[in-house]
This record gives C-alpha cells, sequence and structure tokens, in this order.
C-alpha cells in the first residue's frame, strides 16, 4: 500500500508539472508539397549546413534523395548520417554526434519513423550538453536546448514528431533509456503523405496500432484532462476509419494523411497525459525479444484493457460513442462493444495476437521490468499485481 501512494505521488506530480511547465508544439507543414516548405523555412531561419538523419533502408528506396533535392533547391547542405538502426542505441547517436562536429553543421533534419527522430533528438540534446545519455536520461535533465531540429516522420504512429520524449538503449544490454523533457521537441515537422505511400501493409499496422495505443492509454489515464481527450477522441475516430483503408490502399493520399494527423493528435494527448501498461509490456517485449514496438503494443493492448475494464468502463463507453452512433446502450455494453470493435479492428489489418518468441522462462524478470516500468512512469487506472501481470504474458503465448 505504501509503495502505492508513492507511485501516485509521483504520478499526481507529473500532471502538476504538464500544467505548469509549457509543452512547446512543432511549426507543422501538412500535406503533399510539405518537405518542400519545411526545407524553405529551414533556409530561411538562415540554416546551411546541416545533418540528415536516416536509415539505410530510406536511401535505398529513393526517399532520402527525395529530401535532399528538396533542400538543395533552397541552398541546404545535408550531410547524410544513414546509420539509424530500428531501437538505435548510444553508439548511433554518437557517430551521429561525431559526423554533425566534424561537418560543422548547424541544424539536424530527420527523416524516417520513431527510431531516426528519436535518434536525431538525443544527437540535438549531445551537440549542446556534454553530460552522458545516461546522465541526460529521465525526466527534465536536458539543461541547455538541443541543436535546432526538424524531423519528417514517414509512419503514422510514433507521435515522435511532437513529444517531449526521445527513447535510445543501452548498447550491451539493449535497455531502453527514455530521454523526456519539453526542450526536446522538434522547432518544425513535415507530414507529407506522399512519402508514405510505399509503406508495407504490416508496417502501415503496427504503426497505425502504436498511435491508437497512445490515444486510449492517453484517455484512460488518470492525468487525462479535457485538452487530452479532445485530442484523443479524435485520433481514435481516425484510426478507425482510415487504418484499414491504408493498410488495403497503400497509396491512398487522403488517408495517409488523416493517419499522420491521428498520430499527431495521439502525441499531444499522451505527452501531457502519458502512458500506461501497453506500453510497459511493449517496450520490456522489445528489449527481450526484439519485438516491433506497434506490435508488442497490439499484443498487449487487448488482454491490458480487458484486466482494467472494472476501473476504465466509462472511458471506454465514451470512446464507443465516438466511433458509434448507438446511444441507447448501457455503458457496460458500450465499453464491451468498443474492446469487440477494437479487436475486430486488429483481426482486419492482420495483427497477430500471439507471439512465439515469448517465453515462460522469462516471466519473473519481465514481470519485474514491466511493473517497474509502468508504476514508476504511467499514471495507470488500476494497478496490477504480479499475478495479473503473468496471466497477461501467458495470453501473448500461442495455444500449444
Amino acid at each position: 500500500m505504501m509503495k502505492q501512494i508513492l507511485y501516485r505521488s509521483y504520478t499526481w506530480g507529473l500532471k502538476i508539472a504538464a500544467k505548469v511547465i509549457p509543452m512547446p508544439k512543432p511549426t507543422l507543414f501538412s500535406g503533399v508539397g510539405a518537405v518542400d516548405e519545411l526545407c524553405e523555412a529551414i533556409a530561411e531561419l538562415g540554416y546551411q549546413q546541416v545533418l540528415f538523419v536516416t536509415d539505410q533502408g530510406l536511401v535505398d528506396v529513393g526517399l532520402a534523395q527525395q529530401v535532399i533535392s528538396s533542400a538543395n533547391q533552397y541552398g541546404l547542405r545535408l550531410a547524410l548520417y544513414s546509420d539509424v538502426q530500428p531501437d538505435p542505441t548510444y553508439e548511433h547517436v554518437e557517430r551521429g554526434l561525431s559526423q554533425y562536429r566534424a561537418q560543422s553543421c548547424q541544424a539536424i533534419l530527420a527523416l524516417g519513423g520513431g527510431s531516426s527522430m528519436d535518434c536525431a533528438k538525443v544527437i540535438a540534446a549531445r551537440v549542446t550538453n556534454s553530460w552522458s545519455i545516461k546522465r541526460l536520461a529521465g525526466l527534465f535533465r536536458v539543461w541547455r536546448a538541443p541543436a535546432p531540429l526538424f524531423v519528417i516522420p514517414t509512419t503514422a504512429g510514433t507521435g515522435s514528431e511532437v513529444t517531449i520524449a526521445a527513447v535510445v538503449s543501452e548498447p550491451s544490454s539493449h535497455q531502453k533509456t527514455p530521454l523526456i523533457d519539453p526542450k526536446l521537441v522538434p522547432l518544425m515537422a513535415a507530414i507529407d503523405p506522399s512519402l508514405m505511400t510505399g509503406l508495407p501493409p504490416k508496417i502501415t499496422a503496427e504503426t497505425g496500432i502504436d498511435a491508437l495505443t497512445h490515444a486510449i492509454e492517453a484517455y484512460v489515464s488518470i492525468n487525462a484532462s479535457p485538452e487530452t481527450k479532445a485530442y484523443s477522441v479524435a485520433a481514435v475516430k481516425l484510426i478507425f476509419k482510415h487504418l484499414p483503408l491504408v493498410v488495403e490502399q497503400g497509396d491512398n493520399l487522403n488517408s495517409r494523411l488523416k493517419m499522420s494527423m491521428a498520430s499527431y493528435y495521439a502525441g499531444l494527448a499522451f505527452t501531457k497525459a502519458s502512458l500506461g501498461y501497453v506500453h510497459a509490456f511493449s517496450h520490456n517485449l522489445g528489449a527481450k525479444y526484439g519485438i516491433a514496438h506497434g506490435l508488442g503494443n497490439a499484443l498487449a493492448l487487448l488482454p491490458v484493457l480487458r484486466l482494467s475494464l472494472p476501473s476504465i468502463q466509462p472511458q471506454l463507453a465514451e470512446l464507443w460513442e465516438a466511433i458509434s452512433d448507438q446511444s441507447e446502450l448501457s455503458k457496460d455494453d458500450k465499453a464491451n462493444r468498443f474492446l469487440h470493435q477494437l479487436e475486430q479492428l486488429m483481426e482486419q489489418v492482420g495483427l497477430e495476437k500471439t507471439s512465439p518468441l515469448v517465453q515462460e522462462t522469462d516471466f519473473d524478470a519481465l514481470v519485474t521490468s514491466i511493473l517497474q516500468e509502468a508504476h514508476w512512469n504511467y499514471p495507470v487506472p488500476q494497478f496490477m499485481n504480479e499475478m495479473e501481470c503473468r496471466s497477461i504474458l501467458k495470453q501473448l503465448q500461442p495455444a500449444h
């Protein structure tokens, strides 16, 4: 009981901090041609030599070259750093930092999903702060404003273009290291749906469920506010409508843009209201087994919501009302229908319910790390005990 009081005190402190500490929002360019607008704006700010952070896959498919060509039109010189890997480590950050300094860069432009944007955020923080990544990790420890940062997301899911967080991994243990500070929010972002049309259906689905998880966990958080709830509802409505469309029709520019805006809204919601157990499961499954973050969220989302149902029934009923016009049902029926609709959505976009990677021999360590992450970081609506956590892990294993 004493521990739970401590956890609640900490998360209430986070709620107060979210109210008093200004949370910046990036200047946003959206729609086809947004990359050109962003590059023009960077040039207008007087930056000429820019570190361009991305991954080799985006170089290979030609997206990086499109951005370089756009930048060149406005006199920007991009120094390409394409070594970013999924779940970037300290080493990726330090190599990018070395290139930034060696090529006398003045700003950073990131192209990619959460990995590229998070890596770029931490590089930007390291440019101006002499502390190691470990010392910068945690809450509000980026003392000096990072190097100017601009981002171009190529997936609709992480919301990293608007959030105050960046996650990189310790290279040997692959333990996730979050940096959380309002100074990490990029100055500007370009959401261009034409860059996302080649995204494979599986990655489209996984990143879409990542955004949906952000919106739902922010909505049921005890730190939710009318502002964050409005952003969450907007994201949930857009995702239920447009995620099946972009999975089936990858070149649907309108739905790609709508999904990008949903990711942006969900990012605004969880920046202030925070997350919950689903992300604790996903982070630890990713660290242990290399399970992609969006898939980890998809695996844990329904089991966690069902376990938490007694505490979040009114909120789930409200989310059902947002996606349906059936208002005559009881709150209990609405909440259960929302969970059923969510299950149908994940089946429709082809996401698995279990993973053969999850091993019972790892449960003790996983339970400890999941509960530790959640209880010390997230304003969860109800506390989960070790037995409940273990039962959810059991649900993630395929039936034998």
